[in-house]
């Protein structure tokens, strides 16, 4: 063979060899082949899971995978339709329905700290001290922020036997703070107190609502009408819902026969009534309903519903504006996902839920109230004008989410001193009221009545105790003329704090709570006729 003929050869063995290649590569690489990508019955999403598992170069967490995925399709669709983990859907359930062993608080853990959400009322880190916002350092011993520690374990941590104690660290506004919490029964209650204000007129602050929410209601308002309660101030600021047929029974201890409480609408709900039976024992009371900006959900059914049938008289600030019905659907792995399936309309026609096309400004409006205006004054509400409804008796209000007062209370912010401010931030006034428990525990702990509870605090002569500790403790002294400013806006809040050690327990802290209560003032205040 002559060197031009092997010279040919090597180059189609290269031809040959080449072509091998390309189908060899194409059997794992499969560059040109193309799936069906039909949109249908979530078929790009199945085919795309399928090929991750059937060629990815790793090993797949298919859990962690799975998770993740439910995570970014739910956030496509509204605020509340939402994942949650076996231990998020645990807790969720927990503090509708039941009790548990625990400190009392509700936490997140963004950017590895635990950060409190909120702090159960009457629960022992509240007694303590703990407070929104607190980054939660160490509990125990053991170092939990910024060592990457699971939210289960932090929660297993915190939650014991009650009458154990637990010491906590948290850091506020740069500061760490220490407590040591006994841990105690956590009633899942939603009536934080029912008492008479007057010979005539009652008062009930409902929390939540839980299954036991009409229950003890209905408890609570036969105790005070046996004490002639002949008008209701019914409080349900900071009421961030729950159960839904709880509110429909409340809505129809008050409601007349036939009248509207709420209806639910959606793409594949159709249109649902709800109406009151008549059978209501509260249909003569004469009532005030009390809402702020954070009155949410089940809260809003109820006030929109007394609201749009003329029946009481809303007071505060406007509620928070959400709408949506959202239906449970639970794994067997203890997971499960709440997806909203229709939107609640009050009896006029309004829809509760407001705007969340913008994801960002739904998740930050309650600051861009503050920022415009809305929490100090009425004339800053946004208002949407081209939603026009009408109550029974023909009075306007208005659509775009949430409840508008028919009184607006705004929110006090002129007696907030650098004294008060600066105790505010080391939560000098719980850790005092702890302080005088420990002192006076043997006589604190047995008195019942709120008269002599009250007589037995200003005997106490806690404003001199209370600038001595917060002198001693946290190196805290009011300016000049400070005291005096503060003294009228914060000796209610110490003899509150104070109070609820007593058997009165909640009862004790909003009766001395109200005499710098504005809203609860307003209501009192006025003559208003529906």
């Amino acid at each position: 063979m002559n060197r031009n003929s092997n010279i040919l050869l090597i180059a189609l063995l290269g031809v040959v060899i080449g072509v091998l290649l390309s189908v060899t590569a194409g059997k794992f690489y499969n560059t040109n082949r193309k799936f069906d990508g039909d949109y249908n019955r979530w078929r790009k999403l199945n085919l795309i899971l399928e090929q991750v598992e059937a060629n990815y170069v790793d090993t797949i967490d298919m859990k962690k995978m799975t998770d993740a995925a439910v995570v970014a399709a739910l956030s496509e669709l509204d605020p509340h339709s939402v994942y949650l983990p076996p231990v998020d859907l645990e807790e969720s359930e927990t503090e509708l329905a039941g009790n548990f062993d625990g400190i009392g608080i509700q936490f997140n853990v963004p950017n590895d700290t635990a950060i409190v959400l909120s702090v159960i009322p009457g629960g022992p880190s509240e007694k303590a001290g703990l407070m929104q916002g607190d980054r939660i350092i160490r509990v125990g011993d053991d170092v939990i922020a910024g060592t990457k520690t699971p939210q289960d374990s932090m929660v297993s941590k915190m939650k014991g036997p009650s009458g154990s104690k637990v010491k906590i660290v948290v850091n506020r506004g740069g500061s760490e703070i220490p407590f040591e919490i006994t841990r105690g029964k956590i009633p899942v209650k939603c009536v934080d107190a029912a008492f008479m204000i007057d010979d005539t007129t009652g008062y009930i602050r409902l929390s939540k609502f839980t299954r036991t929410t009409y229950r003890e209601f209905t408890r609570a308002s036969e105790r005070l009408l046996g004490q002639g309660m002949k008008r209701l101030v019914f409080d349900i600021r900071g009421n961030t819902g729950g159960y839904f047929d709880q509110a429909f029974l409340l809505c129809n201890e008050f409601l007349p026969e036939n009248a509207q409480i709420v209806y639910m609408q959606g793409m594949h709900r159709s249109r649902q009534d709800f109406n009151a039976d008549g059978r209501g024992e509260l249909q003569d009371i004469r009532l005030s309903v009390l809402i702020d900006e954070s009155s949410a959900s089940s809260s809003e059914i109820f006030a929109g519903a007394i609201q749009d049938n003329d029946r009481g008289i809303i007071i505060g600030r406007r509620s928070f504006g959400k709408g949506l019905v959202q239906e449970p659907i639970n794994f067997t792995d203890g997971s499960g996902i709440r997806l909203t399936v229709a939107r609640f309309y009050t009896p006029s026609g309004r829809c509760i839920q407001k705007p969340y096309s913008d994801g960002t400004k739904y998740a930050y409006d309650i600051y861009e109230r503050y920022r415009h205006g809305e929490m100090t004054d009425a004339d800053s509400i946004q208002v949407d004008s081209s939603e026009v409804y009408h109550t029974v008796k023909g009075r306007t209000v208005y659509g775009g989410g949430g409840i508008i007062p028919d009184i607006f209370v705004p929110m006090d912010t002129t007696r907030a001193t650098d004294f008060y401010v600066k105790c505010n931030r080391k939560a000098t006034q719980m850790r005092f009221a702890s302080y005088i428990f420990d002192r006076y525990k043997s006589e604190l702990s047995k008195i019942s009545d709120f008269g002599v509870l009250s007589d037995y605090l200003e005997g106490l002569h806690l404003d001199r105790k209370f600038l001595d500790f917060a002198e001693k403790t946290d190196g805290i002294v009011p300016k000049k003329g400070e005291w005096e400013e503060t003294e009228e806006y914060m000796m209610p809040q110490l003899k509150a704090l104070v109070g609820r050690y007593s058997k009165l327990d909640d009862e004790a802290f909003y009766r001395f709570y109200l005499d710098i209560d504005e809203t609860v003032k307003t209501s009192l205040e006025t003559s208003w006729q529906l």
